[in-house]
């Protein structure tokens, strides 16, 4: 049986994780990017602003810091959708994160995962569930060993062969 439990009930593992913290994000867009200004800023022509206070950001930099790695790999469409042209402009950012892209039908042909997904230290799993909407609904932490290790490869299968987003953006933003 599926357990959901809000989002927030896991943010604790971002900063207790060790060495690793691995994202892979399937979606077209997030409906949580398209109600806010930087979004909204973003349509209008706007870079979206760093943001160096922020909470998440502040964590990322101090977890560097100690030597522990965030890292993503963002799957998008050709040509990238609005929700996933944002998220590349707005990786610059994210600063002490790795993050890189990968086109869809590279993601399909290698039988990635079709939800995202946060991997922590390659022994929590920590899936999301999305509504239609693009609205996160809860996320699973999922301790079979057998379901952990499929996301261990699929990072590993993926990570090789995904592009920084800066290189991929800098290309889509002169491609607009």
């Amino acid at each position: 049986m599926t357990v959901l439990v809000p989002f927030e009930a896991i943010t604790h593992l971002f900063a207790e994780f060790e060495h690793t913290a691995f994202r892979l994000e399937t979606r077209r867009g997030y409906a949580s990017d398209r109600v806010g200004a930087r979004f909204q800023a973003f349509m209008r022509g706007a870079e979206p602003a760093p943001e160096p206070g922020n909470a998440w950001h502040v964590n990322v930099r101090e977890k560097a810091e100690r030597g522990a790695r965030f890292s993503r790999v963002r799957i998008i469409d050709e040509p990238p959708t609005d929700g996933q042209r944002f998220l590349m402009a707005a990786a610059a950012s994210n600063p002490g994160e790795d993050i890189r892209v990968l086109a869809r039908a590279e993601a399909v042909r290698l039988e990635l995962p079709a939800y995202d997904f946060w991997l922590f230290d390659s022994r929590t799993l920590v899936r999301f569930h999305i509504d239609d909407r693009d609205v996160t609904t809860g996320v699973e932490i999922v301790d079979d060993p057998a379901e952990v290790l499929a996301a261990c490869r699929a990072r590993d299968r993926v990570w090789p062969l995904a592009t920084p987003s800066d290189e991929v953006w800098a290309q889509v933003r002169s491609s607009v």
